[in-house]
């Protein structure tokens, strides 16, 4: 049986959620571009990664205490931005908290789960995906100038990280971890 497939993200409310899925079902309906819809709204601090199973309540319990100790912070959502040619994106402001955490959680992950250098995502670039992979050239050309200048605003408190666990077709919520308490 192959090891579970895990990532680890900052995921906002659900009122973000679904206007950010709207945004994706639009990529879909127009632009023919669904990959996106596999995983909620959210910013990735880890990429993608396999470990046992029987390593998951240590992954949990130590993402716990990492939350645990981190202050909640605002993001602030401003715009679109793409990575041509196949990538459009919610903008992300505010970079520092997020670099930070990401900092204290590279050095969590490969101190107490040896990931290796090519396992760990050496930066993070915060952004919520709204088309990806299967967004083809034409229709990045087609739909970037359009979004390049369509407005979005909005933000959230980030207040826990989140673990999500690949079911075989979609990314699931799999766990929550709280932050401090102000």
């Amino acid at each position: 049986m192959p090891k579970p497939l895990y990532f680890i993200a900052l995921v906002p409310g659900s009122d973000i959620r679904k206007k950010i899925r709207e945004l994706k079902e639009e990529m879909k309906e127009r632009f023919d571009s669904k990959h996106a819809l596999k995983s909620p709204a959210h910013i990735t601090m880890q990429k993608p990664f396999r470990r046992e199973e029987d390593r998951e309540p240590e992954l949990i319990q130590s993402l716990e205490d990492l939350a645990s100790k981190q202050q909640p912070f605002r993001l602030d959502l401003e715009g679109f931005g793409a990575f041509p040619p196949r990538s459009i994106f919610v903008n992300v402001e505010d970079h520092e908290s997020i670099q930070n955490l990401h900092q204290k959680l590279k050095q969590l992950l490969s101190e107490q789960f040896n990931f290796t250098e090519k396992e760990i995502q050496p930066k993070v670039y915060p952004h919520m995906t709204i088309a990806t992979r299967d967004l083809n050239r034409e229709a990045f050309q087609k739909a970037w100038p359009e979004f390049k200048e369509r407005e979005f605003q909005d933000v959230f408190e980030v207040k826990r990280l989140f673990l999500l666990r690949h079911n075989g077709k979609d990314w699931d919520i799999y766990k929550e971890f709280p932050f401090a308490q102000k």
